[in-house]
C-alpha cells in the first residue's frame, strides 16, 4: 500500500479541506440568496405539469450529461417515496439518436431535434450547462420555448446565453466548474424530491 511523506500528506489534507470549505461556502450563499425561493417556485410548477401528464426532459454535455441522466432516473425510478414512475428522460441516453443527428445535421442540433420529435406543449425542458453557453443546450432551450415547454436552466453564476432563453435560470453563485456541477446536483436532487412529493400528493415534513 502506497504511503505519502509527511509534507505530501499535509498538502493532500489541505486540498481536501479547501474543497469542502469551498462547497460549504457556496451552499451557504445559495441558502442566503433568492435561489431557495426560486427552486421552490420551479418545483411547484414542474409538479403541477407532471400531475397533468407532462414529462420532464433533461439534457447536457459531458459531466452535465451524466447529471441529466442521474436526475431523470430519480424521477423515473424513485427518490424517497415508493410511487408510480414520473415521466422523465435524458436526451443524451440514446447514443444512436445523438450520433445520427450530429452526423446528419450538426452537434448543435442533437437535443433540439429530439425535443421536436418527443416533446408536447406543456412538457418541461431542463438544460444543464456550467457555462450557460453550450450551443446545443442553448439551441434546445430556444426550441423548447417555441414548442410551448416550461424551460429551466441549471448553470453557473453568469448564466451565459441560456439566461436569455429560459423561463427560469437557476444560477449557482460560482464560476468554478466542479463547484457549479456539485451545487447543481444538490439543487437538482432537492428539485426531484419536491417534485416527487408534490406530484404524488405525499407531502411530508421537512427532513
Amino acid at each position: 500500500m502506497a504511503h505519502l511523506n509527511t509534507d505530501d500528506d499535509m498538502l493532500v489534507q489541505l486540498l481536501v479541506a479547501r474543497r469542502l470549505q469551498e462547497q460549504r461556502d457556496i451552499l451557504d450563499a445559495i441558502r442566503d440568496s433568492g435561489l431557495v425561493a426560486q427552486v421552490g417556485r420551479v418545483a411547484v410548477e414542474v409538479a403541477s405539469r407532471v400531475r397533468l401528464g407532462a414529462k420532464v426532459l433533461f439534457f447536457g454535455n459531458g459531466g452535465s450529461s451524466a447529471d441529466a441522466a442521474h436526475l431523470a432516473a430519480e424521477l423515473m425510478g424513485r427518490f424517497y417515496v415508493d410511487r408510480k414512475p414520473l415521466p422523465a428522460l435524458s436526451l443524451a441516453d440514446s447514443v444512436a439518436a445523438l450520433t445520427a443527428i450530429a452526423n446528419d445535421y450538426s452537434y448543435g442540433d442533437v437535443f433540439s431535434r429530439q425535443l421536436e420529435g418527443l416533446a408536447q406543449r406543456g412538457d418541461v425542458a431542463i438544460g444543464l450547462s456550467t457555462s450557460g453557453n453550450s450551443e446545443n443546450v442553448v439551441h434546445a432551450l430556444e426550441s423548447a420555448r417555441k414548442l410551448g415547454l416550461y424551460t429551466i436552466a441549471l448553470t453557473g453564476e453568469s448564466g451565459g446565453a441560456v439566461k436569455r432563453v429560459v423561463d427560469e435560470c437557476i444560477r449557482v453563485p460560482t464560476a468554478d466548474t466542479p463547484r457549479v456541477q456539485e451545487a447543481c446536483m444538490h439543487l437538482g436532487h432537492t428539485l426531484c424530491e419536491l417534485v416527487e412529493e408534490l406530484a404524488t400528493s405525499e407531502l411530508s415534513t421537512a427532513r
